[in-house]
């Protein structure tokens, strides 16, 4: 099962090989608050890489607190950005809905780091809202196809992971995210393996809102859900939209995970379009008995689907309609 994570995180992410010549840009820059970097900011690094380059483009972050926001644009693909350890580099900011103030899509805008460019990797960060339980405040919005992020912390209340991007396949290995209401939500297909999701109150942890006919949204594949002290009635899901769907597969389940297990945000209508589905958990949290009629506990037949290869493989892009 490991080596096909890593060839999965070679596939998803590939690094060519050197070329023969110098490709005239550099591929590493690197980012020091003191000053023996190429950049004082993350922002400036990313803004000295070439657009849309021939390799990869290695930032490498030394330590610190970097208090910024951060974009990654679309023409900066292939890019990684590689700390040294999330406990201590760390890039925070603390936008929220209303500090924004533009209106009912305020939420998007307040991200500490924002992703659009494909082939996009980070390794070893802190990426933090420090706005605190005023609503909704980004940590991370990534709308990037083939995104990887690796052994990061994703830290926030409402609203800390946007994983987007109707087309976008996404990958989450090994990282910690924690969160208060909907506190991973969107519409990528998104891998997230090995991970600890930690709720910070009774509230809801996933919001899938999965475009219609995607055979994946949000998986969930041997990771621990854990919850602050006091917190014990949270559930594993809520529908954004019509046809969410979200899995949860081996994984460690703590007590404060309801016995229902979902909820229909309100619309039991789409209790017949979602799918919310589980196999093989355990601990308090993952028992059966109780959940609602409409999700589904997985035969061993159907949860063999649910393989990286599988989840993260292409899929069908939708008609394009002209006039």
């Amino acid at each position: 099962m490991i080596n096909r994570l890593y060839y999965f995180l070679f596939l998803l992410v590939s690094i060519p090989e050197g070329y023969a010549q110098s490709p005239g840009y550099p591929l590493i820059i690197t980012v020091a608050k003191d000053g023996s970097g190429d950049a004082l900011t993350i922002q400036a690094a990313i803004d000295q890489t070439k657009a849309f380059p021939d390799q990869r483009i290695t930032i490498v972050i030394k330590p610190g607190i970097y208090e910024e926001k951060v974009h990654v644009p679309s023409w900066n693909n292939q890019l990684t950005l590689q700390g040294e350890d999330p406990a201590t580099t760390i890039i925070r900011w603390g936008d929220h809905f209303s500090s924004i103030n533009r209106g009912r899509n305020s939420t998007f805008f307040t991200a500490t780091l924002w992703v659009e460019g494909d082939d996009f990797r980070a390794e070893n960060l802190t990426i933090e809202n420090t706005a605190g339980p005023v609503g909704q405040a980004l940590a991370l919005g990534v709308v990037a196809e083939r995104a990887v992020f690796v052994n990061c912390r994703l830290l926030g209340h409402q609203d800390t992971l946007y994983a987007a991007g109707a087309q976008a396949r996404q990958f989450f290995y090994q990282c910690y995210i924690e969160g208060t209401t909907d506190f991973i939500f969107g519409e990528a297909t998104a891998l997230f393996e090995q991970c600890t999701i930690h709720s910070k109150a009774n509230s809801f942890i996933t919001a899938a809102s999965t475009p219609q006919g995607r055979p994946f949204g949000f998986v969930f594949r041997y990771c621990t859900l854990t919850a602050a002290p006091g917190v014990n009635e949270v559930y594993l899901g809520r529908p954004w939209r019509d046809f969410a769907k979200t899995a949860f597969l081996f994984c460690d389940m703590g007590p404060h995970i309801l016995p229902a297990g979902w909820d229909n945000w309100s619309s039991p209508s789409r209790e017949k379009t979602t799918v919310y589905a589980e196999y093989g958990n355990t601990g308090p949290g993952a028992a059966q008995a109780n959940r609602v009629a409409w999700s589904h506990q997985l035969r061993k037949k159907e949860a063999r689907r649910y393989l990286a290869e599988q989840i993260l493989s292409p899929f069908m892009l939708p008609v394009m309609r002209t006039p």
